[in-house]
């Protein structure tokens, strides 16, 4: 019989619903039922692509004898750490604190005052490596909890006194100058690994933040050693089994040094993300690869996780069948030299298992090979290896697929917005662009309510019932800036500003200028989240920051008064990065690159003609697209157009379509020849 996550929207949720453990969605009802009850609180925090998660679910949560136990001694809470991110930071941070480590699945044991005292990740069935079962852990917590409650009590209340006490104030300090963006670049140039490309060992994730610092960096300073460090992890990036080289898009990160076996679950944050650099790489030398894996990313979000209703699902499986029905990570992915010869016949084969890298050995398990592009001698026919990769293609879409989490996360949605946006006006694609808008309207039609306060998940047209948090109000306030400048449709602009107005009134301390990572109105739990370090994503803090930033740069910036409460704002933000950027670069990336564009002011581009589709003016905005200055932003419209407020007394000089780049209170001369505005945003 189904237990109460039945009701639930969230597939990972809804994955549980069949255990036996009687489950409990995060709620105060389960909180009041452990403190009738007189019995403590597990919690279990995952996601529906956490490959460890499956497993502790298949060993002991679907174990009847081990559900019977958590279900006498215990209130079992399940919670999707995509829907409740509040949730999973506060406890990730006290986890990690207690035991200096974390990850998914999480499990912690609460009182009725949803205060920790006891915690761990995975545990196996049986005792292991010096871990104990998870029996074992559920018998010692029980015995803790009835027969020295008051200890239990005591570390509680301590756990949490500390945590209160880790608030961060770097809002009120001065914003990063030269020196510390040196000195952000000489802490990776420390930590870069120049044989194999990305920063320290392994595991390997890709460092998507810290590439747009780099990029941004050398557009500004003209440093060819942030370009470097760049385009060289890009490459061997998307050389690595980390990269799909027959779909595209890439996995969430590689388990070795050389991004050759990667852990098999695709996020739409990543692939957003990494989209867009590549993107900006190929922006910023011209490069082909660049430009393949941009568009092939693009190609993979919208083939393979747009939904019906126009969003971005959240993630495929790592997990799915192999050919005898077992759930195996990798299973859909991987390839053994006579797979290879049973789709290509043996000719094509031997070509296939040199150009991918495929071996008898297997670069993964049981002899299977991830696919990749080793470095090699020798040159290979474009033409036929085309061919080999289309029918692997087709053989591996008769293959059991992963499975899909169809949860569309609104900040993940605006990370997508902006990539697609950008990567389809770069190289002329306007379905990657008209999938933009999709994605967006859905995040308005469905996502917003009437005060502009935006729900954090939907599935299936149904809205969730989480409110966003502030990665979420900064990351969709970004990707529609970014529709606003491609499109030239205000109406993004306006959006973005209801947006960072709540981030204003709801989650900036007034006093500091600091920022939570939920509102003031939100539900309290035993500390307000506030992390700014940028990790798998943008943190909300950083995100705000670009965004406050650029939404100021398109309205006025410090010459009009709208613009100059936000520009303020996002200057007290960027305290955090002058703090944290020389100590530890690789954790505040879009910190860093946000620093950039302050630091170039950011440029304000307007580009103004008789109609947006005159091919002259798509000219001048194509070219104020493609412009290297960090952060730049561009308004573009029919002359007198109310669009924009950057296009305000922007006239036509000598009736053609003109562009006017300004900084700071200072504007160039305005132009009408693209060469010369090409030249105005690269210096």
């Amino acid at each position: 019989m189904p237990n109460r996550l039945a009701h639930e929207t969230s597939p990972y949720l809804l994955q549980h619903a069949d255990n036996p453990v009687d489950w409990w969605p995060w709620s105060a009802e389960a909180f009041e039922e452990a403190r009738k009850r007189g019995v403590p609180v597990l919690l279990s925090v995952g996601y529906s692509s956490c490959h460890w998660c499956h497993v502790l679910a298949t060993e002991s949560f679907e174990d009847e004898a081990v559900a019977a136990f958590m279900n006498e001694h215990f209130v079992n809470i399940k919670v999707d750490r995509e829907e409740r991110p509040d949730v999973d930071a506060v406890y990730m941070e006290a986890v990690q604190a207690a035991t200096g480590q974390g990850g998914w699945p999480m499990t912690v044991f609460l009182t009725a005052d949803a205060e920790p005292f006891y915690f761990g990740t995975y545990f196996p069935p049986v005792p292991r490596q010096g871990m104990p079962s998870f029996r074992q852990v559920l018998e010692g917590v029980r015995s803790a909890w009835s027969d020295r409650r008051d200890e239990v009590a005591e570390v509680a209340g301590k756990i949490v006194k500390d945590l209160s006490g880790r608030e961060i104030s770097y809002g009120d300090a001065s914003t990063p100058g030269e020196e510390e963006q040196a000195q952000a670049l000489l802490g990776l140039t420390r930590e870069y690994d120049p044989q194999r490309g990305g920063f320290g060992g392994a595991p390997k994730f890709p460092p998507s933040m810290v590439i747009e610092f780099l990029l941004r960096h050398h557009a500004r300073t003209g440093s060819e050693g942030a370009l470097q460090m760049a385009a060289d992890t890009c490459e061997r990036m998307a050389r690595g089994g980390i990269y799909d080289q027959l779909g595209g898009g890439f996995a969430r990160y590689s388990v070795d040094r050389d991004w050759v076996v990667p852990h098999f679950e695709k996020m739409l944050y990543d692939n957003a993300l990494l989209c867009r650099v590549y993107a900006h790489l190929w922006r910023s030398t011209g490069s082909e690869p660049a430009r393949r894996v941009a568009l092939e990313t693009a190609d993979f979000m919208v083939r393979e996780l747009r939904t019906n209703e126009g969003g971005f699902a959240s993630a495929l499986d790592a997990d799915s069948e192999d050919g005898s029905g077992a759930h195996v990570e990798g299973a859909y992915y991987v390839w053994t030299p006579r797979q290879l010869t049973e789709v290509l016949g043996a000719e094509d084969a031997e070509l296939a298992a040199r150009y991918f890298g495929v071996t008898e050995e297997g670069t993964f398990e049981e002899g299977s090979s991830v696919l990749q592009l080793p470095q090699q001698e020798g040159v290979f026919e474009a033409k036929r290896i085309e061919g080999v990769r289309e029918r692997l293609l087709r053989s591996r879409d008769t293959r059991p697929a992963p499975g899909r989490d169809d949860k569309v996360v609104a900040a993940w949605n605006g990370l997508a917005i902006a990539a697609l946006a950008e990567t389809g006006a770069y190289f002329d694609r306007p379905d990657l662009v008209e999938a933009a808008v999709g994605a967006a309207d859905l995040l308005v039609r469905l996502h917003l309510d009437e005060h502009a306060q935006l729900a954090r998940t939907s599935k299936d047209g149904q809205v969730g019932a989480n409110s966003g948090v502030l990665e979420d109000y900064a990351d969709v306030a970004e990707g529609f800036l970014a529709l606003a400048s491609v499109t030239g449709e205000g109406v993004w602009l306006e959006f973005a500003g209801f947006l960072l107005d709540h981030v204003l009134a709801r989650f900036v301390d007034p006093d500091s200028g600091s920022l939570y990572d939920t509102a003031v109105d939100a539900e309290k739990l035993i500390r307000r989240p506030q992390d700014p370090t940028d990790n798998a994503t943008p943190s909300g803090w950083s995100a705000a920051a670009g965004a406050l930033l650029s939404y100021a740069a398109q309205t006025g910036g410090a010459a009009s008064a709208h613009g100059l409460v936000h520009r303020t704002a996002a200057e007290r933000a960027l305290g955090v990065v002058k703090a944290l950027g020389p100590r530890v670069p690789r954790f505040i990336g879009w910190g860093l690159a946000v620093a950039e564009a302050l630091l170039d002011g950011p440029k304000e581009v307007a580009v103004v003609g008789p109609a947006l589709d005159d091919e002259a003016t798509r000219a001048l905005h194509r070219t104020a697209l493609l412009g290297l200055a960090p952060g730049a932003v561009v308004a573009v419209g029919a002359v007198e157009s109310d669009e924009f407020p950057l296009l305000a007394d922007r006239p036509l000089v000598g009736g053609a379509p003109t562009a006017y780049v300004c900084r700071n209170f200072t504007c160039d001369a305005p132009t009408t020849d693209p060469e010369d505005l090409r030249t105005a945003l690269s210096s």
